[in-house]
């Protein structure tokens, strides 16, 4: 299993949000942001989701491997 942020970019989509808008939003670098798709830590996730008010279901959720 390994999590994914396609949920993240799907409420971007929703709110009409950029990802250079959460960057700017959060005070995320634009590093962060690029490699947000291979590693996220806790800490990255909590700041998401104070930054668009939501839940953590509403930016990640687990998939499963396709092996």
């Amino acid at each position: 299993m390994y999590i994914s942020c396609k949920l993240l970019w799907h409420t971007l989509v929703e709110r009409s949000m950029r990802k250079e808008d959460l960057q700017l939003a959060a005070g995320f670098t634009a590093n962060l942001i690029a490699n947000m798709g291979k590693n996220i830590s806790m800490e990255t996730l909590v700041r998401i989701c104070e930054t668009l008010h939501c839940g953590i279901s509403d930016v990640i959720e687990l998939e499963q491997d396709n092996k």
